[in-house]
């Protein structure tokens, strides 16, 4: 009888082992799918990611950023983050509202007499195509504010690359959209402004612009 009883506690202690062990397993494999999107690479098939489609807000996103160099560039900054995070929402019409006033921001973007000639050259040119796709963004429906985006986003961060940034702005990639598209960000966390709800957190950080 005492064989018998120690032979089933036995088997108990390696039940509960097995239970254990396959519930860590299992919290592990689900904490890996939900970081999956942050580490895609460039050939993920499409039609088997699963996308998460939240919808909560970064407080990190309303942070103000302090610029050296050229204080309005400031301006400039934040109204391309407002732009952004209404193309994260999906919301066409605040989109091109915001479009029109990122516009005239850079239209009265003061250029520091700190550059140099070169560097007053290149952010002439810089603002000039930037506004360009600005205007577009106020005049067209989402899928084309997209489009103009991606230009638009890379002439901010040409920007950036001359004005300088006093905190860190995280630039931001998603392989899937147009052959690989970037963008800047306040915060680590990935809200892709090239899909919005449809992929949300499609992309990872490329690198931080301090």
């Amino acid at each position: 009888m005492n064989k018998l009883k120690s032979t089933l506690g036995i088997i108990a202690i390696a039940f509960i082992t097995l239970t254990v062990v396959s519930c860590k397993d299992n919290k592990k494999e689900q904490n890996n799918a939900d970081g999956n999107h942050s580490e895609m690479s460039d050939d993920v098939d499409h039609s088997k990611m699963n996308h998460d489609n939240s919808d909560g807000h970064h407080d990190g996103e309303k942070k103000e950023m302090a610029m050296s160099g050229d204080g309005n560039s400031q301006a400039v900054l934040n109204d391309y983050f407002n732009l952004k995070d209404a193309l994260v929402a999906d919301d066409n019409a605040k989109a091109k509202t915001l479009g029109a006033t990122l516009a005239t921001t850079l239209e009265n973007l003061e250029i520091s007499s700190n550059f140099s000639d070169t560097q007053k050259t290149e952010l002439k040119d810089i603002i000039e195509d930037a506004i360009e796709h600005a205007e577009h963004i106020s005049k067209n429906e989402i899928d084309h504010q997209r489009e103009h985006f991606k230009i638009l986003s890379k002439d901010v961060t040409d920007m950036v690359a001359i004005t300088g940034t006093e905190n860190t702005v995280y630039q931001q990639f998603c392989p899937m959209y147009d052959g690989g598209s970037a963008w800047l960000s306040m915060s680590k966390d990935i809200k892709n402004p090239y899909y919005g709800s449809k992929m949300l957190h499609c992309g990872k950080v490329q690198k931080e612009i301090n």
